[in-house]
């Protein structure tokens, strides 16, 4: 990411800033040269402003197509066209949004052109919510006589047992060969599907994260060559990488939606003759779902994929005996997708093993590889404060050699610390940036000498970004190699195991992070910790704020601020100034159901969109459309405010406006339910379908309360309905259906 700033020589190179300068006869740049370049410096005034017209003139041009113009003239354009029933304009969230009415204005042609038919209608959800979608006629699995003019043999009365791969689908988007019994039942309230007028749009919420080149964790107690695609050791499921279909007239197949691998699916695509091989998850055409890397020797510095005619599909593990399995002989890796498993050739050791693959989840909250460019930029602050020292780490070898005084890389996080240290102890003032620029996993403790420590007037950042070097030939030398304040937040998920401590009297930001272990703020005097987009896993740890109760040990001046961060316990002591948590999940730790472990224990807190997955203990508390999964205390109720929240029985809180349960009677009918509780999990804090309305449109915005409000579900659903309106055939239903 490129921060903007003040156009000078330096910056845009003195090239570009003479354009006019140039075509002034050389005889008045000669006396312009004698008396110190002041015609020079007038011209690069004048540049500057020219090239600020010349780009509103750009932009203009720009918003005269659909593909190019910013998004408040999408509603403009779809005027032109006569589009009814465009959905309202998203929420903006740091500048972005959670979905567009770009390509739902793009496609109005290609939509009545087509109108009535199911492919249309499978567009148009996609294009309306933004989510990935499978259109369905469920009058095709029904168990009726068929007609000659239009037989269905894919449709047969009974379901064929040696169909496999068949009977996986069953029950999901892409069943086939199985015959349904007619069903009365109105499908708008998502009860009834099998019906002659009935169609089904089948909305895939959960997002492909892809992640690559990343660390497997080796399975604790087995022996070697067995690990898990998680870096935390978790067995958790693979997930395609969607492919753009190539038009708007066919329906979407599996390849196309970001859902979970099967194994027969896989199995079958590895096994298929190279003659008969259709296209599948592994083509070297598309990006492949998965890929194995491996470096035999210390000497090979980049791991080389794993060919897929020597991949196995196996199911590792979890069976009678609970034993993981060996690849067969003539393989030389086993892979389960379902459970996110390897496993390598008895006796084989390699130096090193990555795996690229994507994982699932419901939205940009948490470490993640997604692009964090506008989180950045609410920290980084390049025109008020721009950055004045910068490091990379990384464990590519072939980067480590580019490394320079001005632009420094490292092999670990320790040793870019202790860089940083001796910087900033002849620069007090320092702005310090530490860039973790892969996707690997870095088993440190920064502790003690090797902690995150900013002085009073500096601050540090740890975040996951590439830095990216500039050699292209024919620019200036000053644009050349690495410069300092630039950044690419997008595409990495660095992960550390250990504890993070937090240290100095300045302020201190973790970015993009996944952190197997505590992040402690000791007795000292910290000014500010921000933790952005990271994940602390809430098995292995949270946050923990500490005091000594003496002058200039007891952080009585640290302001706590979390965004869409997954943390277990948080835990600050009450002479802490101020908590601000957003977008976050707060979980107490444990797995299954909320115990009485505390979620979050705090002095004075700001929450807005939060989940907290467990108690709660505050001093004083402003909360809006949250969900407090358990009961939560407040000592001083006469404070603050509670909005827009669920809030359990016999929660003591501050006054409280348009909060969930209202009285006795809504208490066992209002409460929310979670896909899963298990961090690692897809939809881990994710409400299931068929919440009550009263949290699932509770919030201020008439989203859902919690985590997930910036999904904005509710709009999104409410938006294709009013669509369906103008498309939909006449006699037929539509239900939408959400895929888990």
């Amino acid at each position: 990411m490129t921060m903007p700033s003040v156009p000078t020589p330096d910056s845009r190179g003195d090239t570009e800033l003479d354009r006019l300068y140039a075509l002034l006869p050389a005889l008045y740049r000669l006396r312009d040269a004698e008396q110190g370049g002041p015609l020079r410096a007038l011209l690069a005034v004048i540049q500057t402003e020219f090239d600020r017209a010349d780009a509103d003139t750009a932009r203009m041009y720009d918003n005269w197509f659909i593909e190019t113009c910013e998004e408040w003239v999408v509603p403009y354009l779809g005027d032109l066209l006569g589009v009814r029933g465009l959905p309202p304009e998203p929420a903006a969230e740091d500048g972005g949004r959670s979905f567009s009415r770009r390509a739902y204005v793009a496609n109005t042609l290609a939509y009545r052109r087509r109108k009535g038919t199911a492919a249309v209608l499978e567009q148009l959800a996609r294009d309306v919510t933004g989510w990935d979608a499978r259109a369905v006629e469920f009058w095709q699995l029904l168990a009726v006589t068929q007609q000659m003019n239009h037989v269905r043999p894919q449709s047969l009365g009974t379901v064929s047992l040696r169909g496999a791969n068949a009977l996986e689908l069953v029950d999901t988007p892409f069943e086939q060969g199985a015959a349904r019994t007619l069903d009365v039942r109105h499908i708008d309230n998502r009860r009834g599907k099998y019906n002659l007028p009935n169609v089904g749009l089948f909305l895939w919420r959960l997002q492909s994260y892809p992640v690559t080149r990343a660390t497997p964790r080796p399975a604790a107690g087995l022996p070697d060559g067995f690990y898990t695609f998680h870096p935390a050791g978790l067995s958790a499921p693979l997930f395609n990488r969607p492919r753009t279909e190539a038009s708007i007239s066919g329906l979407s197949g599996e390849l196309n939606v970001p859902g979970r691998l099967r194994r027969r699916a896989l199995f079958d695509e590895l096994s298929a003759p190279p003659d008969e091989a259709a296209p599948g998850f592994l083509d070297a055409d598309g990006p492949p779902a998965f890929e194995v890397l491996i470096s035999e020797t210390p000497a090979q510095l980049v791991p080389v994929a794993v060919s897929r005619d020597r991949i196995a599909i196996c199911h590792l593990g979890d069976l009678p005996g609970g034993d993981w399995r060996r690849p067969p002989a003539g393989k030389d890796v086993a892979v389960d997708p379902v459970l996110g498993r390897l496993s390598l050739p008895a006796g084989v050791t390699p130096d090193r093993v990555q795996v690229s693959y994507a994982y699932g989840f419901a939205a940009d909250v948490g470490g993640g590889p997604y692009d964090r460019t506008a989180s950045v930029t609410r920290w980084l602050e390049p025109d008020t404060r721009p950055v004045t020292w910068q490091a990379g780490v990384t464990q590519d070898q072939t980067l480590l050699p580019s490394s320079t005084p001005e632009a420094p890389l490292f092999p670990t996080i320790q040793e870019a610390l202790a860089a940083w240290n001796s910087y900033v102890a002849a620069n007090p003032e320092a702005c310090g940036l530490i860039c973790l620029m892969d996707s690997g996993s870095y088993a440190e403790t920064l502790t003690g000498s090797d902690r995150l420590e900013a002085p009073a007037d500096a601050r540090l950042a740890v975040t996951a970004a590439d830095w990216p070097r500039l050699d292209a030939p024919g620019l200036p030398p000053s644009l050349l190699g690495r410069r300092v304040g630039e950044l690419v937040p997008d595409g990495v998920r660095p992960h550390l195991r250990g504890d993070v401590e937090i240290g100095g009297a300045g302020e201190v930001i973790l970015d993009g992070l996944l952190i197997e272990g505590r992040v402690i703020v000791p007795a000292g005097d910290v000014r500010q910790l921000r933790l952005h987009h990271c994940t602390l896993v809430p098995a292995a740890g949270g946050l923990t704020v500490e005091s000594a109760g003496t002058p200039g040990q007891s952080n009585d001046r640290l302001v706590v601020s979390l965004y869409r961060t997954i943390s277990g316990p948080v835990v600050a002591a009450d002479t802490v100034r101020r908590i601000e948590i957003a977008h976050s999940i707060l979980d107490h730790g444990g797995t299954g159901a909320m115990t009485g472990a505390l979620a979050l224990e705090a002095p004075e807190a700001e929450l807005e969109s939060v989940t907290l997955l467990g108690r709660s203990r505050l001093r004083e508390l402003s909360a809006s459309n949250t969900i407090f999964g358990a009961v939560v205390e407040v000592a001083r109720r006469q404070r603050g405010c509670v909005r827009f929240s669920y809030v359990p029985p016999g929660s003591h809180t501050p006054r409280r406006y348009r909060c969930r349960p209202e009285g006795a009677s809504e208490a066992e009918r209002v409460m929310p339910r979670w896909s899963s509780l298990d961090w690692g999990e897809p939809g881990y804090g994710q409400l299931a379908p068929g919440v009550p309305c009263e949290i699932a449109r509770g919030a201020d915005d008439e989203n859902e309360m919690g985590v997930f409000r910036s999904v904005q579900q509710a709009q999104r659903v409410a938006a294709l309905r009013d669509a369906l309106d103008e498309y939909l055939r006449f006699g037929l239903e539509a239900g939408v259906f959400f895929v888990e």
